[in-house]
């Protein structure tokens, strides 16, 4: 069985024609970087860790900014990373926007890659096409007396699967881009939560007891 797998794709390889290998560079590339984010996201946005983040919130709305730092010490994630650097110096919008842009980078980071496989996948996928019609061309330009159909239909299968690898290739990694992109959007949205909850207290002049 995988001699059959291995002498199929080699075949399909062979038939795509040298576009194929971008192709394919492009399709480990994006695995290798969905399996990394999505690790990443399921860490980030465990169910723990979002109680985690709650719990934070609620200890900041109170007023207990200590408590708030002591757990979040022990948190490696970006929530906690975030409010420890905002909690080690003066509570500013500045500093609480420099504490959100700096888990910004850890987020979205991988994101414009994976944007750019979407984008080039088709891209390829279309020189293929092209360069699959201009040989077919050249069969019929060159060999009109004498057509050789397994040649020309050679040509014309390297346009097709070049094309629908492209294609391929660009949907599987479009749906989670998506999903990391909203991932981002709500970790963000509850940094900031996490921010203005550290800055409505910042001025407050009770301590906890």
């Amino acid at each position: 069985m995988p001699t059959l797998a291995a002498n199929a794709f080699t075949d399909l390889m062979a038939r795509g024609g040298v576009v194929m290998w971008p192709l394919l560079v492009l399709s480990v590339i994006a695995v290798t970087l969905i399996l990394e984010r999505t690790f990443f996201y399921l860490m980030t946005n465990s169910p723990a860790r979002l109680e985690r983040v709650s719990r934070l919130g609620r200890l900041l709305r109170a007023g207990k900014a200590e408590d708030a730092k002591r757990q979040a010490a022990t948190d490696r994630s970006v929530y906690g990373d975030a409010l420890q650097r905002l909690l080690d110096e003066e509570l500013t919008e500045s500093a609480a926007v420099d504490a959100v842009e700096h888990q910004r980078a850890r987020l979205e980071r991988f994101l414009p890659m994976l944007s750019t496989i979407i984008t080039a996948a088709p891209m390829l996928g279309i020189l293929g096409t092209v360069v699959g019609i201009i040989g077919a061309f050249n069969e019929l330009s060159v060999n009109r007396a004498d057509l050789d159909l397994n040649m020309l239909g050679g040509d014309i299968g390297e346009a097709l699967i070049t094309t629908a690898a492209g294609i391929t290739v660009a949907l599987l990694t479009l749906l989670p881009y998506n999903l990391f992109r909203a991932q981002a959007d709500r970790s963000l949205s509850r940094l900031e939560s996490l921010v203005a909850a550290a800055l409505s207290r910042s001025g407050d002049p009770a301590q906890e007891s």
